[in-house]
């Protein structure tokens, strides 16, 4: 039996966000654009989704734009931002690469954040000042709900206060790939201007995902052509793949209290448990307290004392148990993840890092058998086994 515990990575499909795309692959398969029947069908499907996407994220169906992804949404939110204002960009240095990159190709600014994680809010507004010093602007502000090697939750409405008060021309965007399952969107992020989804997180299929656009925000769009999703991303919609998002954001958003408590308590016993049978394991963004109220409920991320983690997760797979070490880029690298070196992480701790990360579809089962195996794995490369 195969233990699937990298849902940060990937979730596994719903079966209603499955039953809800099949129809529209072998018969309501029209182009959403054309004006016949079978089109309109499509385009209904396009709408029905909308509504359910605006739902689950608190936006209004207008300010819902479809993409081919999270990646895309963030994309289109920075570079979209930066294309029809100009200005400057900033970020904090722990977000994903889909953030990170484009803010740093465009010349942008890089905000440090604290030992557990999250934003300095000080050196966010020392930053907004320095920049406004220059006679430059700031457009944009990007910062993730919630992180994906971690899982601690960031401070939006803080951080959105600091913008207002010291770039209050420019707009926030938020990276909530992560978040949907964990965090309620439609209060936590209803201060944004700008929010990204994708829905391979949330029991949807891969290569779906949205941006909501608030109304006042003006981008400049990255695909041009055929005028769909208001001239704000040009190409024919995936309609099933947008279809079964949108089952998927409405399945989650209706489970996600008691989703919350139960594999919250997963991922405790998860821990616990780890750091029971196993000397030298620090977990990440917590601390002495081993307080995990700021961190979303389905991420363990551990960094062990005196391994590497690519050998841990070849032992941890040969168990049927898939992990994740976010302490390697993806290029395969042997380089510390950016998001623990910002952290403060020694680099001989983050070499040794671990994520298992919990889902929709976790059980008990699955912990029992990372107990069961994890600790002398570990004191296997310790050579102590």
């Amino acid at each position: 039996m195969t233990h699937y515990l990298d849902n940060a990575a990937t979730t596994r499909v719903r079966p209603g966000a499955l039953e809800a795309m099949l129809p529209l692959f072998t018969e309501t398969y029209g182009n959403p654009s054309g004006a016949h029947r079978m089109a309109r069908l499509a385009n209904h499907a396009l709408d029905d989704a909308r509504d359910a996407v605006a739902v689950a994220t608190g936006a209004e169906p207008g300010q819902v734009v479809f993409t081919g992804g999270g990646t895309e949404a963030d994309a289109l939110a920075i570079r979209g931002v930066i294309d029809a204002a100009g200005g400057v960009p900033v970020t904090t240095a722990i977000e994903h690469h889909a953030v990170l990159d484009p803010v740093t190709h465009l010349g942008g600014r890089v905000v440090p954040v604290a030992a557990d994680g999250r934003i300095d809010l000080d050196a966010l507004e020392a930053t907004l000042t320095e920049v406004a010093a220059t006679g430059d602007t700031v457009s944009v502000v990007s910062i993730m709900t919630a992180n994906n090697e971690t899982g601690v939750i960031q401070p939006l409405r803080e951080t959105v206060e600091v913008v207002r008060r010291s770039a209050p021309d420019a707009a926030v965007h938020t990276d909530a790939v992560q978040a949907l399952c964990w965090v309620d969107l439609a209060e936590a992020a209803a201060t944004v201007d700008l929010l990204s989804i994708s829905a391979h997180k949330f029991g949807g299929p891969k290569g779906t995902g949205a941006l909501i656009v608030r109304n006042g925000v003006t981008l400049a769009p990255l695909l041009r052509g055929g005028g769909q999703e208001r001239d704000r991303r040009g190409g024919t919609q995936n309609v099933a793949g947008i279809a079964g998002m949108a089952a998927a954001a409405s399945e989650t958003v209706a489970e996600r209290s008691a989703a919350l408590g139960r594999v919250t308590a997963l991922r405790d016993r998860l821990i616990e448990g780890i750091r029971g049978a196993v000397d030298g394991v620090h977990e990440s963004g917590v601390g002495a307290d081993a307080d995990r109220s700021h961190k979303t409920a389905n991420i363990a991320h551990l960094c062990f004392e005196g391994i590497e983690s690519e050998a841990l997760l070849f032992l941890l797979e040969k168990n049927d148990i898939m992990a994740s070490a976010a302490s390697s880029c993806a290029s395969g690298a042997q380089e510390p993840s950016h998001v623990l070196a910002a952290m403060g992480v020694p680099r001989h701790l983050a070499a040794g890092s671990l994520r298992l990360s919990l889902g929709y579809d976790s059980t008990e089962a699955d912990v029992d058998a990372v107990l069961d195996v994890l600790p002398g794995a570990v004191a296997r490369l310790r050579g102590q086994g």
